[in-house]
């Protein structure tokens, strides 16, 4: 895990791409059919307004076959780097038959472990899949790697109701308030906190049974978590992994001058994290002290941003 991050710092300081591929699958009535491209249309038209740097690809109706996934993928692996990171979010309906899941596609559905084979050819070391489908938990376990962040919007491969958390992932990508720690971007991690919160006050509202108990693994176990921890290094991957920016901080990442202070901007939040989850095995005086220079040359860059 240690190398994995000197990876990922590493990563964050360089010049990197970020791909990101939606695929909406069949709907099977045109109610969900209308409402699994709207939801793929709405995460498309927020990051095409916020990431000017991505590679971005949103597959629905006719073009969201396994083949037309395949060829994405496959590209995305040709030209992708190490330091680079890809994004797939699946929205549609999926099936698990006790052995093997897969996500409904006209023509030939796309397995899970077809999925995981495809990414395990791409070069990129920050990987995320967020596979918001019916019984999308029963994917966790295909798709587990090391480095790589799997969020699936049910617990298991029998919780095979149609799912509202794709509704909340891509309202967590536009709204301000899904950014906790106030740094103007959105990562994984709290994306995820954002529409689990938001899926459950659904059912809540509705005064239903909750049909879909969201999960993330970033540890590369298959087993998923409601709550990641990071004290069980859990969402520890998930926080380091910025989705998308606004605010001054978008201005500042299209502008070359100031990409740099990002990058270092995100490794010293990272250090920062990382000591939070270490602070019961290290002395005191030494927790206060090294967490007191971070966040001063923290305040610093954050004032060369500004500027």
């Amino acid at each position: 895990m240690r190398l994995l991050w000197a990876g990922l710092i590493c990563a964050a300081s360089m010049q990197a791409a970020t791909w990101y591929v939606t695929v909406a699958g069949l709907g099977g009535e045109p109610d969900y059919e209308q409402r699994f491209q709207a939801w793929a249309m709405t995460i498309d038209n927020i990051l095409r307004g916020s990431r000017t740097d991505a590679r971005i690809e949103t597959l629905t109706g006719a073009q969201a076959t396994r083949e037309r996934v395949r060829q994405v993928l496959e590209r995305a692996a040709q030209e992708s780097k190490p330091e680079d990171s890809i994004v797939v979010m699946l929205i549609g309906h999926g099936t698990f038959d006790g052995s093997e899941y897969k996500l409904a596609l006209p023509g030939p559905d796309l397995s899970a472990s077809e999925l995981a084979a495809l990414l395990n050819k791409n070069r990129a070391e920050r990987q995320l899949v967020v596979n918001m489908t019916s019984s999308s938990g029963a994917s966790l376990e295909a798709l587990r790697k090391e480095g790589r962040i799997v969020i699936a919007a049910t617990k298991s491969g029998t919780e095979r109701n149609v799912t509202v958390f794709p509704r909340y992932w891509a309202e967590a990508l536009r709204d301000p308030s899904a950014d906790t720690d106030k740094n103007e971007a959105i990562s994984a991690l709290e994306a995820f906190r954002y529409a689990s919160a938001k899926t459950a006050a659904f059912y809540e509202a509705q005064r239903r049974l909750a049909t879909e108990h969201p999960v993330m693994d970033d540890a590369g176990t298959g087993a998923g978590v409601r709550d990641p921890s990071g004290e069980k290094g859990e969402g520890r991957l998930a926080a380091a992994f910025t989705l998308l920016r606004f605010g001054a901080a978008q201005a500042a990442a299209q502008d070359p001058a100031k990409q740099k202070l990002l990058a270092r901007r995100e490794q010293i939040e990272q250090e920062i994290d990382r000591l939070k989850y270490q602070k019961a095995a290290i002395p005191a005086d030494e927790y206060k002290k090294e967490l007191t220079k971070l966040l001063l040359e923290l305040a610093r860059i954050q004032e060369e941003i500004e500027k």
